[in-house]
């Protein structure tokens, strides 16, 4: 039986979460002796961040699942009751619109939040895999604010005129680190006198949007109190509907990804010898 570098049996701290079907990690669990935990097969990857994929390890780090689901629930039972005026329906709406009568296509999400960046990644790859299909989709763009202010900004006001914005914004005013005196007394710094980096983060993010906005880039803003589960199962609901909804507007299937299977099945023959590499 293999072991851990501790020399603890593999079976004795090893779960594996897969679909209950004949597959290689099931192998894997059974030639181990390891726990299994079932999948949904209805759930594909990228939509199973609310399902034991995503809240399992959200668990085992000390969150609060319930309050995640609850976030999310919230957001999807709004959908429910008012599913023609619901945020995610006009995101939808909103980004199908631009692509068509526009040329948008691009959509970059730019939270200006360095603990959201993880769900810019995976907002990237819902909104590609789900809707880049049959010569649809628009193209996914991460962005870190206030970083890629001073990297991607000058492409986004001055550049092709072909993306939407979607700004993140977090109640930072008045929060973290106070500016040292020692710099507001510098010529030119007065302005920082009395503040904090929230308010320094804050005013970057206010300004970036206005900017957009007056140059004329169709931008949309999402304000949140705090980072906590209950907004991140929010935001999580929110962007999964706005992508399914967009998808039916475009006529993919937002559930599959047709051209992926292709290299994948080549990295298995690759693998496996069966051509020259």
């Amino acid at each position: 039986m293999r072991t851990n570098d501790a020399g603890d049996r593999l079976s004795d701290c090893l779960a594996i979460v897969t679909e209950p079907t004949a597959n290689p990690l099931s192998s894997v669990a059974q030639r181990f002796g390891c726990a299994v935990l079932d999948h949904d097969t209805d759930i594909g990857g990228r939509y199973s961040a609310l399902s034991i994929t995503g809240l399992l390890p959200a668990f085992m780090a000390g969150l609060d699942v319930e309050a995640i689901r609850g976030g999310a629930a919230a957001v999807l039972d709004d959908f429910v009751e008012n599913h023609d005026t619901a945020a995610p329906t006009i995101g939808a709406a909103v980004s199908v619109g631009l692509n068509r009568m526009r040329g948008v296509s691009a959509s970059v999400f730019m939270p200006y939040c360095d603990r959201l960046n993880s769900l810019a990644l995976w907002y990237r790859q819902l909104w590609a895999e789900s809707l880049g299909k049959k010569g649809e989709g628009t193209l996914p763009v991460q962005a870190t604010g206030a970083t890629d202010q001073h990297s991607q900004l000058q492409l986004y006001l001055d550049g092709p005129a072909d993306k939407m914005f979607t700004l993140l914004l977090m109640d930072t005013a008045g929060k973290g680190p106070s500016i040292p005196d020692d710099f507001a007394g510098v010529e030119g710094l007065s302005y920082l006198k009395g503040r904090t980096i929230g308010d320094l983060l804050s005013a970057e993010g206010r300004a970036t949007l206005e900017t957009l906005a007056n140059n004329g880039r169709p931008t949309r803003l999402i304000e949140i109190a705090e980072v906590n589960e209950i907004s991140v199962g929010a935001l999580m609901m929110h962007f999964m509907l706005e992508t399914v909804i967009a998808a039916g507007m475009l006529g993919v299937d937002p559930y599959d990804q047709p051209a992926v299977e292709e290299g994948k099945a080549l990295t298995r023959e690759f693998l496996r010898g069966g051509r020259g590499q």
